[in-house]
């Protein structure tokens, strides 16, 4: 009996040195670990990396900064240069009322061949060309329309005009006059473009032709 207790204690003991040796092991392959993380940690720099480095912060900086004030400058000549962009285009309003009102005086019958609508619509031209000579004056200029091609980045087509002696797509009618403000449109013009017109008699005979064959 003595012997197998010593047996049991001799297997239990070798045991628990097994376990000790595994933990010892894992204990010094977790301090080689550490110290490796710490020498690289410790691990300095250069002289030239680091004068490397901050060279290249200085280039970022830089390039920041000149970002910026391009963005400065460009905000600055914009507001400078269209400000006035929304009191430009009300303007305009103003400018189309004076048009209206003076084709409907021309237009009035009871008015027609008298010295009186002659005098008020030599006052409507008057006021018209000191305004529009105002808009010039800041940069707002008319856009050509009239025997110009269709331009839908200054032009808007309101309706279509049967015309033979324009190519298709020429501008014959501006029913609203478009303005730019320097490089920018201010609005497009309304215009009426020419188109051919479609000849029935000679569709209706190829049709009948056609039919025949």
């Amino acid at each position: 009996m003595e012997k197998d207790q010593n047996i049991d204690t001799e297997n239990q003991d070798s045991q628990e040195l097994n376990v000790n040796e595994l933990n010892s092991e894992k204990k010094n392959n977790n301090l080689e670990n550490n110290e490796s993380e710490k020498k690289e940690e410790i691990k300095e720099t250069t002289p030239e990396e680091k004068i490397k480095e901050l060279e290249d912060k200085l280039i970022r900086t830089f390039a920041e900064m000149e970002n910026q004030r391009r963005r400065f400058e460009k905000e600055k000549e914009d507001a400078f240069s269209y400000g006035g962009f929304a009191f430009a285009k009300e303007t305009l309003n103003l400018i189309d009322n004076f048009e209206r009102s003076k084709q409907i005086l021309e237009n009035d019958e009871t008015l027609k061949n008298t010295e009186a609508l002659k005098k008020t619509l030599e006052h409507f031209d008057i006021i018209n060309k000191d305004m529009v000579s105002i808009l010039l004056k800041n940069g707002i200029t008319p856009i050509e329309s009239i025997g110009k091609k269709l331009d839908p980045n200054f032009h808007q087509a309101m309706m279509e005009i049967n015309d033979d002696q324009k190519e298709s797509g020429t501008i014959v009618q501006e029913i609203q006059k478009g303005f730019m403000m320097k490089d920018r449109l201010l609005r497009p013009s309304l215009v009426g473009v020419s188109k051919k017109t479609e000849k029935k008699e000679e569709n209706s005979e190829e049709n009948k032709e056609n039919s025949d064959n």
